[in-house]
């Protein structure tokens, strides 16, 4: 039986509800006809010029991808700009966009949940549940036994694909990690809460230097408080794809769902001394 785009869009919906997103958040359907039929999806993190070909010359009907397009909000999408013409590539070649952002973190197979689950941190819990306490922003558990941090950097380091940043550490080498809390994607909003001050190291993307800063110089103070490990926000995120797609496999019986293996961060190469 045909499968169209509006089915396709209630999985979605259904695997990652709508109402998990945060208020500021724009998941859910960009472009694309709900009667067209869908045949073949592919899942990205990013809506990039290298995902739209690879979406479109691929013939693909759908590109699902965790951060939304038009996030912000435009007022044109000319194809002078370069959002207005990936659009108008996708509207071209038939392949809709769907997005499935802060509604895909906080669920219990999301963003940071993969994440928890590939470092083997065990019985991880939200940081911040929702009313629902097996849902929520980021995840913290316990590793099975401690660790020195830098081969868990190193552990972390292995587990990610390969970018320019690398994996950036702030804590001694030495000091040993059995608590771990994680945040796909940007995290620096929760450093000060209390299961992130509480871990022995906190892993996440896009730490800012006067957050990362004044963290360090609390837990100096303290005489405790968590390791930082900043990772990139791509990178972080990518993991979750391949748990996406099984999750639309199994919804969507005949339905080829693939993952882009594009490397959409935006970092190419890292000079250091």
């Amino acid at each position: 039986m045909p499968v169209s785009l509006a089915d396709v869009v209630s999985a979605a919906h259904e695997l990652w509800p709508l109402d998990g997103a945060e208020a500021w958040d724009a998941p859910g359907l960009v472009s694309g006809d709900p009667r067209a039929e869908v045949s073949r999806v592919l899942l990205a993190v990013d809506a990039v010029d290298a995902t739209v070909a690879e979406a479109v010359d691929g013939g693909y009907d759908l590109l699902l991808t965790h951060h939304p397009l038009l996030l912000r909000g435009v007022t044109s999408v000319a194809e002078d700009r370069y959002k207005g013409a990936l659009l108008a590539r996708l509207i071209r070649g038939g392949c809709a966009l769907l997005g499935a952002h802060t509604n895909a973190d906080v669920v219990e197979e999301g963003t940071s949940a993969v994440l928890a689950a590939g470092l083997g941190i065990v019985d991880a819990r939200p940081i911040v549940p929702g009313a629902d306490p097996a849902r929520g922003l980021g995840r913290v558990g316990e590793l099975a036994e401690p660790v020195a941090l830098g081969r868990f950097a190193r552990h972390v380091l292995d587990l990610l694909p390969p970018t320019a940043g690398g994996v950036r550490v702030a804590g001694e080498y030495d000091q040993p990690v059995r608590c771990v809390a994680v945040c796909g994607g940007a995290g620096d909003s929760l450093l000060a809460h209390p299961e992130v001050r509480s871990a022995d190291a906190y892993v996440t993307a896009d730490l800012r230097h006067h957050p990362a800063s004044e963290s360090r110089e609390e837990t100096l103070a303290a005489g405790s408080g968590p390791a930082l490990l900043d990772v990139s926000h791509w990178a972080s995120e990518w993991l979750w794809l391949d748990a996406a797609a099984a999750q639309l496999r199994a919804s969507l019986p005949g339905v080829v769902v693939d993952v882009s293996e594009s490397r959409t961060d935006p970092w190419d190469f890292a000079v250091v001394h």
